[in-house]
């Protein structure tokens, strides 16, 4: 059985106080209180800039055993160079994330929406994947429907790399497995949301679609990582917690911890 770790894109939202955190929480509680709830986060502050070691330390050590960081590459990799001669580039961010240790998931590089599948791009990709450090788990965001043939899907297997499925605007729907992991992400539209602290968009088919789609996989991977964004319903808290929910999984109520939290 896979082992499955869902959460959210970044934990830092000040619209979740009184509706995921306690009221009046501080936001230097935020991440512990987070980890009480779930076991996994994506990190979307290391697509602006690599991390400084402190903050890299100051997440592991406020964060519980077995809990899972996911972290997006750098923009200076995915979007400035769009991937060429990175290898390096990326060797120097796994070592910043090293203070993680086993608290180090997968990284994704995602890449922009105009970075179009041709024989130079491809070539790119290729050098790239194979320039990463062995023990480096990478999943790859294709935000252009023309890598959604099968030399990119070979390509992938070949470096063992996953093929993240993402729901995203109107990007084709593509659930190939290419690894022994599945990343997932569910982003929605900016402009729909502008506050995050309730559920605000019925999601009731998309989740339908996605649950049988993870079932159907589950026998081909060992991990699942799963992310939802805030502009994707609402609320990514009760997002995550509805898929958990429809898959079997145990759920934390975050207002179980109210009482306690009120006193901070």
């Amino acid at each position: 059985m896979a082992t499955f770790h869902l959460g959210t894109q970044g934990w830092s939202y000040a619209d979740w106080v009184g509706s995921f955190y306690p009221p009046g929480a501080k936001q230097e509680d935020w991440l512990p209180f987070y980890g009480r709830v779930f076991d996994t986060v994506e990190l979307d502050t290391t697509f602006y800039h690599p991390p400084r070691p402190s903050v890299v330390r100051s997440w592991a050590r406020h964060s519980p055993a077995g809990f899972r960081f996911t972290a997006k590459v750098p923009q200076r990799i995915t979007h400035e160079s769009r991937l060429s001669n990175m290898g390096e580039r990326l060797k120097e961010f796994v070592d910043a994330l090293a203070p993680l240790g086993e608290k180090l998931g997968p990284l994704l590089v995602q890449l922009p929406a105009e970075f179009e599948r041709d024989p130079g791009t491809v070539g790119v990709l290729d050098r790239f994947l194979a320039a990463a450090p062995g023990d480096v788990q990478l999943a790859v965001e294709f935000r252009h429907a023309s890598w959604h043939v099968a030399g990119t899907y070979e390509s992938l297997r070949r470096h063992r790399a996953a093929l993240a499925w993402t729901e995203w605007r109107d990007l084709p729907r593509v659930t190939e497995v290419t690894a022994d992991f599945l990343y997932l992400r569910w982003l929605g539209d900016r402009r729909e949301i502008e506050r995050y602290d309730r559920v605000q968009v019925d999601r009731s088919a998309e989740f339908g679609a996605w649950e049988a789609d993870l079932k159907r996989a589950l026998p081909e991977v060992r991990e699942i990582y799963g992310y939802f964004n805030n502009h994707w319903a609402g609320h990514s808290p009760a997002s995550a917690n509805e898929m958990k929910t429809r898959l079997g999984l145990v759920t934390v109520n975050p207002k179980s911890f109210w009482r306690q939290g009120e006193l901070w």
